[in-house]
């Protein structure tokens, strides 16, 4: 893990940039900023590489290409042009995109695949662009870290919990980092303004928030993009985005406004769309990783968040949690006392195992400043106790972790034995085979509606409403012959 955390760097700019005034480049207004825009930029120089290791690029050259000139066209004409400004696609199927301080901004696979013309794209683009320029980042990421530290940003850790996670757990708080409202609306207008001004019809921004919305309602508590979660009402967003968008394409003269849709389906045709079974997958409450050749269970009803370093787990009541990530080491008990270090765990019992065939090893640790407090007797219900396993397969050593309190430790022993022991070799050739599901960009043969369309490219019935909002349409809407719409292949 990190030698430095994020967490710290804020702590130390808050202390030390408490009283700090700056003009805010947006409005011209004195803001209460706790960073100067050196640190700021510093504060993402130290974030972007734990983001790149916490989840991978998602490697398509043309794709990349594409965000990067359009991001620096954008750029160029915001608020803060002297930045240096990166855009990146992170290897994740989550529907999000998001920035932090300094320049950093980065959409992931996901919501590229839910894009459906460059308009689209290019609008929020400049809503992130937006937090930027506006110093929004700046001023929430510490509140968002400090407040929503977890494994699971789709859940609700409790404080305890949220304690021993922050420190694997960066990356996933930036990825769901979240604005307020007053935040949100400004960036809405930035988003308009800046797509506006390289020549694209900014209301559609306001068409994919329909498409966002949907989203979320289909999927409950699913994890959707941060400017859709404690932000402005929908329909009121729409309607505002759409007159915005009409007075900044009167302001700027724009007769022809881009909107680029067939150019853009073209480009993500072939794009992984959800898991990638390459990091690994979830079918039936079993995480099978074919790369690595491994599977073990997990918690029956457990939410869980998969990323290129490691693999999430957690119960939907937030009292306890899972990690399985690959440890540091030349031997078990080497990789076991750099993990508790890193942890700072402290060991209260430890013992040689076999799991399945694979030397292991078990050890039960509770944090060390909690061994003060377990002599005084205090704040027991705060303390939390931590199971860990060392597993030897292959070239590597494998950490899974569970944590829960102290109180609660024995009965969650078992649950997180159980699943621990259940670690072993991956045989199954269907598994090792198992291929992604990608974005595939198809021509409609004939006039007909979206669900015909659909239908008569073998898409099934169980998947039409899904395709529906992956394509931004209704399954009632009437498509004319040679009208390019998403389907799911591989």
């Amino acid at each position: 893990m990190m030698e430095k955390s994020i967490l710290s760097s804020f702590i130390v700019a808050v202390v030390l940039l408490f009283n700090s005034c700056a003009t805010n480049p947006v409005t011209g207004k004195k803001d209460i900023i706790f960073m100067s825009e050196e640190q700021e930029i510093a504060m993402g120089q130290q974030a972007d590489p734990e983001i790149v290791a916490q989840y991978g690029l998602y490697q398509d050259p043309a794709l990349q290409r594409f965000i990067s000139e359009k991001g620096q066209q954008m750029a160029a004409i915001s608020h803060r042009s002297n930045l240096k400004y990166e855009f990146k696609i992170v290897d994740s199927p989550v529907i999000n995109a998001f920035a932090v301080p300094g320049g950093y901004v980065y959409f992931t696979r996901g919501i590229m695949a839910h894009f459906n013309n460059e308009a689209q794209f290019a609008g929020v683009l400049g809503h992130e662009i937006g937090h930027i320029t506006a110093r929004h980042s700046a001023q929430q990421q510490s509140k968002s870290i400090l407040a929503q530290v977890g494994l699971i940003a789709t859940m609700v850790i409790s404080p305890e919990l949220a304690q021993f996670g922050e420190a694997a757990s960066q990356g996933l708080g930036l990825l769901f980092l979240k604005f307020g409202r007053d935040d949100e609306r400004e960036s809405d207008r930035l988003g308009v303004e800046y797509s506006t001004k390289i020549g694209y019809d900014a209301k559609e921004m306001a068409d994919f928030f329909i498409t966002l919305q949907r989203e979320q309602q289909s999927s409950g508590n699913a994890a959707l993009p941060d400017f859709l979660s404690t932000h402005p009402n929908p329909e009121d967003r729409y309607e505002t985005v759409h007159q915005l968008a009409a007075e900044w394409k009167q302001k700027t003269n724009l007769n022809n406004p881009q909107v680029n849709r067939n150019s853009y389906l073209k480009m993500i045709d072939g794009l992984v769309y959800g898991e990638d079974p390459r990091q690994g997958f979830v079918e039936n409450s079993i995480f099978y990783h074919p790369e690595l050749r491994f599977q073990f269970q997990i918690p029956a009803n457990w939410q869980h968040q998969n990323s290129p370093s490691q693999f999430q787990m957690a119960s939907k009541d937030g009292k306890a949690m899972m990690v399985l990530m690959l440890a540091k080491g030349e031997s078990l008990q080497a990789a076991a006392q750099q993990s508790l270090q890193n942890y700072g765990l402290q060991a209260v019992d430890s013992k040689s195992v076999t799991v399945n065939g694979l030397p292991a090893l078990a050890v039960v640790a509770d944090p060390q400043q909690q061994q003060q407090q377990q002599q005084q007797q205090q704040q027991q219900q705060q303390q939390i106790r931590a199971l860990l396993y060392f597993i030897q397969h292959g070239n590597y050593i494998y950490n899974l972790v569970g944590v829960t309190a102290v109180n609660d430790f024995n009965s969650y022993m078992p649950l997180f034995t159980n699943s621990m022991q259940s670690f072993q070799n991956l045989t199954d050739a269907s598994k090792l085979n198992k291929q992604a599901e990608r974005i595939r960009i198809v021509t409609v043969a004939r006039n007909s509606t979206l669900a015909q369309a659909l239908r008569a490219n073998n898409m099934p019935d169980n998947r039409l409403e899904e395709l529906a909002m992956l394509n931004g349409m209704q399954l009632t809407d009437q498509l004319q012959q040679g009208t390019l719409i998403k389907i799911i292949g591989q």
